[in-house]
């Protein structure tokens, strides 16, 4: 029973389960929580999703994996949770109870830089994915990114908002 809660919140819901593209299902089913969190409780909202989930994250992960070889399946995708979550903690003061429609686009780019940095895997995300292979490891590639994410977007969005 364990296991299977373990599996259903690592793959946030079944979004992990996606034939292809596994991370950026993860990604994308983590935008609407983004926006109800950045909408009506701004910083605060995110920063504390963010933390619950990758607390929460590091268990499941180590759960739902703790019998197989593989560390790192595709279709655990808490860890790009919690990285898109981070992607917006220094623009949420701006989302917050704004429905204008320039913030969509704000939403657009912190998915499209967190895609970006996730897969590219530059410094401290490759340093992560490669060196710590465990539940640690698997979440804190996708913290790297999403703070990597998260400077761009706040630079990129002083210009939109």
């Amino acid at each position: 029973m364990i296991n299977k809660i373990a599996l259903f919140i690592a793959t946030f819901f079944g979004s992990g389960l996606s034939p292809k593209a596994h991370g950026t299902m993860g990604s994308l089913a983590t935008l609407p929580l983004a926006f109800i969190l950045s909408y009506f409780f701004g910083r605060t909202g995110i920063l504390l999703a963010a933390v619950i989930v990758f607390f929460v994250g590091v268990w499941a992960i180590f759960e739902a994996t703790k019998n197989q070889a593989e560390k790192d399946p595709g279709k655990i995708v808490i860890d790009e949770t919690a990285g898109q979550l981070i992607s917006f903690i220094l623009v949420a003061p701006a989302l917050y109870h704004n429905l204008a429609p320039q913030t969509f686009v704000v939403y657009v780019l912190g998915f499209a830089l967190f895609r970006l940095f996730d897969i590219c895997k530059m410094g401290p995300v490759k340093w992560a994915d490669t060196k710590l292979k465990n539940a640690w490891g698997v979440m804190l590639d996708d913290v790297f990114a999403g703070i990597f994410a998260a400077i761009i977007l706040m630079l990129i969005t002083n210009r939109i908002l």
